[in-house]
Order: C-alpha cells, then structure tokens, then sequence
C-alpha cells in the first residue's frame, strides 16, 4: 500500500522551501514556490485591522522566548493613520547560548523574513523596518542585503508596493556584540546610537519606541510565520500543532550537547521533548546519559530527564518549573559537573551585564566568585545560602530588567536538583572545623573573608 504524499508546504511552514544543498533561496526561486503570496494577499485584498485580527485569532505567539501573543502586542500599536511616523524592529541578535534557529531562516530563506516583515509593516502602517542583527551573523547580512536588493528591484519594496499606495524601506543594523539588546528597549538604545541600556516602561516601545515613536518589535521566527498564516487561514494553522497543546503552528525546535545529531526542525506545538531527544537528536552518545537539560537555551531552568515526557509548548514546560525559551534545548550529559558548568554560564551572564543596575552588576559577579571557589574545592560554609540570597535578591521585580532573573534560572534550578556536587566544594579542614565548633556563624551577605 502507498503512503499517503505529505504536502510539506502545509505542514512545515517555515522549512519547506529550504534546499538540500544548503543555498539560500534567492527570489525567483522563492517566488515559484508561493513566495510573496501572502503579502501579496495582505496588500490587494486585506484591511490593516483585519490582518491584525487574522493574527491574534491564529494565536500565533513570540517566538524570541518570551511566548507574548504577536496579535496582542501588535493591537498595543495606535491605529490612527494621522500618526504617519512608527517603525517595525526585527529582533535577529541572537545571541543567547545554545540558540541558532534564526541563524538557519536569515540565511537560507532571507525572503520569508522580508516578507513577513511586509506584512507586519502594512499592518502596522509602519513606512520603515529595521532588521537588528546579531554582528557575527556575517553571511546572514549579506544574504539580507541581497534579499532587500531584489524585492526592491521587483517592486515588493518601496514606493507604492504592488501599486497598493503603501511605501516600504528595510534597513539592517549590524549589532556590536552585547547580548543585552535581545532586550528589546536596549535593542532601541543601540539602534539610536546609545549605549545599550534597557529603559523604564512604561512607556512601552509600542507607544513610545526608537526616536519617540510607535515600534513594535517581533522575533525573525515569528515574523516568519506570517506569509503562511494569511496564505492558508487561522483554521489551518491552529490545526498544525499536536492535540497535547493549545498552542498553534508550529516551532524550531532542535537539541545541542553530547547527542549524536544535534539540529533545529520544524516540528509542531506539543511532540514531547523525549521524542525531540530519541527521534530526531538521536539520543546521547554511546555511554554517556541524560543528567538533565534546559528547555530553550543557557537561560533557562535545569529539568532532569524525568521531565522529558512533557509536551514542548510554553504553558506545560512552564507548570515543570521552566521556560519553553527559544525550544533549543541543551542536554547535560552525566560526565558533566553541574558546579563547573553553572559557574561558566553565570561567567558569560556576568560578563553580558550592562551594569546599569546594582544587583546585577554586582550580583553576578559575586556569583561567579562563590561558584569558582566551590569549583576548585575552597568554598566555605555559607557560600551555598549566600548563592541561594543572591538568586533571590535577583528575581523578578528586584532589578532593571530580565536579564538578571534569566541568568540564574538554571542556577537555582541546579542548586534545586544537583545540591550534593556544590556541597562537595566545601572546605572541611582544619579551620572551618574550629569556626565550627567555636559556633561562629557566617554572615550570609558578607564579603569573603
């Protein structure tokens, strides 16, 4: 018996164009394979309002990490045509660790962005697009470029695009290397000229944004999935996702670490993550096993792998205690010591700080101190309480932005699962004894003595 043809184009909407060899898809190509169909669409036969009322039915949610719904955000932006000036900003600084999903788009398929930049543009009334790029993301600029170039050449870019009296200029700003601007006011910041900051909100950008004006900002994946959306319908694409999920569409999901075939796939809202693992990463190396593994990159709390039955979507990886994240998952194998490995995750965060609050410029170095020391065998008694004090005074509401309270979610999440091998990095000698029986107790917030 035959198996029934899949047609990919209708169940990987982000992928199907892909080539075997690697290429980018340039725009002839992609124009042969429905490419710019759904602009098209949005631009002919579409109101504004009603393509943001296609997008927040479909349920489309963020895909930076966050998981906001795309339809709410963009419903934040004023609608009144007399403000002629507001800007789209595509955040593509991917730089969190383990995270490479957009990186594969920019480069092989530089028109679905542009695309769905055009979408989100016309639907916002925005006249400019910027594309914020992650500066080591070299080959992707230049395919970008050549990708604006040439719907601009076709008229999809512009002045009265497709003669719909609707104007369009994309522009990419190469980034100088701070993982901070994936933070979208500090991403404005760094856009404008300034140093990279996160800013108060309120206001927030969609009233208030780049040079004081309405922006919104949206992730590369999901400004991908826009062409889809409107070329197939919001029925469609909440049918993508697996029944375990009430998520829609699909996700690039992929693993990295010790796997025999670590990758990014396209695969639907709800595929447990051990199917993720075993199916598609190929499971771990020959005598190595899962000792536990982060959801959506180096940002996100530690599981143990009797998690990994659990639907990949945001709402049950959150109820684990985790963030589903950019869905890049990161596994641990057991030859890894969880003391060594937090301490050079908190390094990296330490280091990406902007310093514009206290308890993160602060906070994580001192982190990084008390964990070397654990690393090395010279911790003191104290120095696990005073790591589980400074991962509290850096929670949610207690400094600037997230970018702190991200940074020791898998911290504590290994404090929680794998406190035995920080303990192990307690000096039991002759002098800790004597303060011991001597019944000197350590200030828990002092210096280190």
């Amino acid at each position: 018996m035959n198996k029934p043809i899949v047609n990919l184009a209708e169940t990987h909407p982000l992928t199907w164009r892909l080539r075997d060899d690697q290429q980018p898809v340039w725009l002839e190509e992609y124009q042969s394979k429905n490419g710019y169909f759904g602009a098209r669409k949005a631009l002919s036969s579409l109101a504004q309002d009603n393509i943001i009322k296609i997008v927040k039915d479909s349920g489309l949610k963020g895909r930076g990490g966050a998981g906001f719904p795309t339809g709410l955000k963009w419903s934040l932006m004023p609608q009144d045509p007399a403000i002629n000036i507001r800007y789209l900003l595509c955040n593509a600084d991917e730089m969190e660790p383990g995270t490479y999903k957009d990186r594969l788009l920019m480069e092989q398929l530089p028109h679905l962005l542009v695309e769905g930049m055009l979408i989100a543009s016309f639907a916002l009334r925005t006249y400019r697009g910027y594309i914020f790029l992650r500066g080591e993301y070299i080959a992707a600029a230049v395919h970008l470029r050549r990708a604006i170039a040439e719907a601009t050449d076709a008229g999809l870019l512009g002045k009265n695009i497709l003669g719909s009296g609707f104007d369009l200029e994309l522009l990419i700003h190469t980034g100088a290397g701070r993982y901070i601007c994936g933070e979208e006011t500090a991403l404005i910041n760094s856009l404008e000229g300034r140093r990279a900051n996160p800013r108060s909100k309120p206001p927030f950008p969609t009233s208030a944004g780049a040079w004081g004006k309405p922006t919104c900002i949206n992730n590369v994946e999901t400004l991908c999935n826009l062409p889809a959306i409107l070329e197939h319908g919001v029925d469609w694409y909440q049918g993508l996702s697996s029944s375990n999920s009430i998520d829609s569409g699909t996700k690039l999901m992929g693993f990295s670490g010790r796997v025999k075939n670590p990758g990014v796939w396209e695969l639907p809202f709800g595929i447990t993550a051990r199917e993720l693992l075993e199916d598609y990463a190929g499971g771990m190396h020959n005598g190595l096993t899962l000792k536990a593994w982060q959801p959506g990159g180096a940002g996100t709390d530690f599981l143990p792998p009797d998690y990994l039955d659990l639907p990949m979507d945001f709402e049950h990886i959150l109820k684990a205690g985790s963030r589903l994240g950019t869905a890049l998952a990161i596994a641990v194998d057991n030859k890894i010591n969880m003391v060594s490995l937090t301490r050079n995750l908190e390094e990296f965060f330490a280091r990406e700080s902007c310093g514009w609050c206290t308890p993160c410029r602060n906070g994580l170095p001192w982190i990084v101190q008390l964990l070397r020391a654990l690393e090395n065998g010279h911790g003191q008694p104290g120095d696990i309480e005073t790591i589980d004090q400074l991962c509290r005074f850096l929670g949610p509401g207690k400094v600037f932005c997230a970018h702190a309270t991200g940074a020791v979610e898998p911290l504590q999440s290994a404090l929680k699962y794998f406190r035995a091998e920080f303990e192990a990095g307690i000096r039991t000698d002759l002098f800790n004894n004597v303060r011991a029986i001597a019944g000197v107790q350590p200030n828990l917030l002092q210096l280190r003595w």
